[in-house]
């Protein structure tokens, strides 16, 4: 500590590259910090440093962090720590550009495997991004005393040590997470698709925040007797609550009466929620995936003719590629990239569905014959994907009732609160005989995996490589723009920014011999093996802004790049 005071008296009020010579690791008391990277402006990305406090002296119990999902919990619970104190000692130094920046990863509603914390047996770690001051260009260095050596140690002090952990509050975190693990590993055993837990709260304060609505009439939700299923977690009483089995499940109700909503809590249950959150026992199969049509994207060799055939001029659907995919195809892509990808669950909204994908009634099928129009509707694939695949859909509907036919549950919402009226709606389908032919053949057809090469994925933009995430929606990749935001269980800027470095990453792996999923497949062990910090473009100064995306979300923006090359 005391040969940093002194360098950074040495280089006060010179240029400011001159804190380059500041790179490396300091003895403070108690913990040791690391400055593995100095921006080279005060304008430009901030420095990266990392405070590490040995096990012997933080004191945590091996009972927090020995299971992964512990030890994922505890990280986060720390990152939310530091963020607070963060947010009290950033910019009480002034200066240029970022000068006086104090930053850790800012966590949302959900659970991540993140890079911002790190619990070890050897020790604990927070990384975080600091803007070094400076006046114009020039070295600030007492200032950068008053951040490094006396706001950080500060910092350490209330926050990293067992006893300023709040170990009560950690504690009552890892009962609930193990309850989450318990809840996910019955829903595989009983072959369930979700659980709701009576006393959820399912509404979110606005379309652009993800807390909890605590305002006005909050409506918890009650399962119906016919669907209440209880669970014996390992804390606490059993929770009892709403179970949706594997098969066709549709949701049904007027406008404004929940069904979105409860499809939405559905896309995220396939993450763990903090306590507070109001969905922390809402919990989905990990390979759930959300699918929507997507107007405009591109489409490179995917084989769509489970549901597209016979385009006019003789086009391929087994290896059909475009670069503006209407409604129809769109949707159809992504429910076969979907499966492709390995999702067993299809989550589907009508409000941002392709109409003439979902649905073609009898009288249109009348007046246009099945040879002149090239689309199957999912209504007739929909019962052969699970019975051929054991692929489960959930769907919102509130305009078509020939999905009772095919349907096994179906789900009405009423003021917030669901029913089940499996039984009436398919005597409405015995009594009101539909009209309409089915069209679906005699099988769903081929999920057929693609190859993709290398030059494509190759973020070459000039002499450097850039991969950089753009928020949580958008990935500029070497001279291309990826479009996210038709994929909707993307949660946190930080996930996006890793799927950027893992496209990178994938880049020079790829070479025409292994198929899309058995990359991501490989990819993914080896984070398993050596950490999330694999994946990043500045491995070895340890980036702390990068959160695990599911292998969903990585294959959805591999999709979506317009350079990729399919063999």
């Amino acid at each position: 500590m005391n040969r940093l005071k002194q360098q950074l008296s040495r280089i006060d009020g010179k240029g400011y590259k001159a804190y380059k010579d500041i790179q490396g690791v300091y003895h403070f008391p108690g913990f040791q910090l690391f400055i593995d990277y100095v921006q080279g402006d005060p304008f430009a990305s901030p420095s990266r440093i990392r405070i590490r406090m040995e096990q012997e002296k933080a004191g945590y119990p091996v009972v927090w962090y020995k299971q992964q999902h512990r030890r994922t919990a505890l990280e986060d619970w720390i990152t939310r720590m530091w963020f607070e104190q963060t947010n009290r000692f950033s910019f009480k130094v002034k200066g240029t550009g970022k000068s006086g920046l104090i930053r850790v990863d800012q966590p949302g509603q959900e659970i991540l495997r993140r890079t911002s914390a790190v619990v070890t047996e050897k020790y604990v770690e927070v990384r975080l991004t600091v803007g070094l001051p400076a006046r114009g260009r020039s070295v600030l260095g007492n200032k950068a005393e008053e951040m490094l050596c006396q706001f950080i140690p500060q910092m350490v002090r209330d926050t990293l040590p067992y006893a300023k952990l709040e170990p009560e509050k950690v504690e009552e975190r890892m009962r609930l997470v193990d309850n989450q693990q318990e809840i996910r590993a019955r829903l595989q055993e009983e072959g369930w698709v979700a659980f709701i837990a009576d006393g959820s709260v399912l509404p979110r304060e606005s379309g652009i925040s993800d807390r909890p609505l605590s305002a006005g009439k909050v409506v918890s939700f009650q399962a119906p007797d016919s669907l209440k299923k209880t669970i014996s977690v390992p804390h606490g009483k059993p929770i009892s609550g709403m179970v949706i089995q594997k098969g066709i499940t549709l949701i049904v109700g007027g406008g404004y009466h929940g069904k979105s909503t409860l499809l939405q809590a559905m896309e995220r249950g396939v993450y763990d929620h903090v306590e507070g959150d109001g969905r922390e026992y809402v919990i989905t199969v990990e390979d759930a995936v959300k699918v929507r049509a997507e107007d405009g994207r591109r489409v490179e060799k995917v084989n769509i003719s489970p549901f597209i055939n016979n385009l006019p001029f003789g086009r391929d659907t087994f290896r059909f590629s475009t670069e503006d995919a209407s409604g129809s195809t769109s949707q159809a892509t992504n429910i076969m990239e979907s499966l492709e990808a390995g999702s067993r669950c299809l989550l589907i909204d009508e409000d941002t569905s392709a109409t003439n994908f979902m649905i073609r009634d009898g009288r249109m099928q009348k007046l246009v014959s099945k040879g002149k129009e090239p689309i199957t509707p999912f209504i007739d694939k929909v019962r052969q994907l699970y019975q051929e695949k054991e692929i489960s859909s959930v769907l919102v509907l509130g305009g078509s009732g020939d999905y009772f036919d095919v349907a096994d549950t179906v789900i009405m919402m009423d003021e917030y609160q669901p029913r089940d009226v499996t039984a009436e709606a398919k005597e409405i389908a015995q009594v009101r005989k539909n009209e309409r032919i089915r069209e679906g053949g005699e099988g769903f057809g081929d999920i057929t995996p693609r190859y993709p090469l290398a030059k494509g994925l190759i973020p070459r933009k000039g002499n450097k490589e850039k991969a950089d995430a753009k928020g949580r929606t958008v990935i500029v990749f070497g001279t291309s723009t990826i479009d996210l935001s038709g994929v909707e269980q993307l949660v946190h800027p930080s996930q996006t920014q890793a799927i950027a470095d893992m496209m990178r990453k994938l880049g020079k792996k790829a070479n025409g011999g292994k198929s899309l999923h058995d990359l991501i497949e490989e990819l993914y062990r080896e984070i398993d093996e050596k950490g999330l910090d694999v994946i990043s473009l500045f491995y070895g100064q340890h980036p702390g802004d990068l959160a695990l995306p599911r292998k969903l979300e990585l294959a959805a923006a591999l999709n979506r790049l317009r350079t990729l090359t399919i063999k």
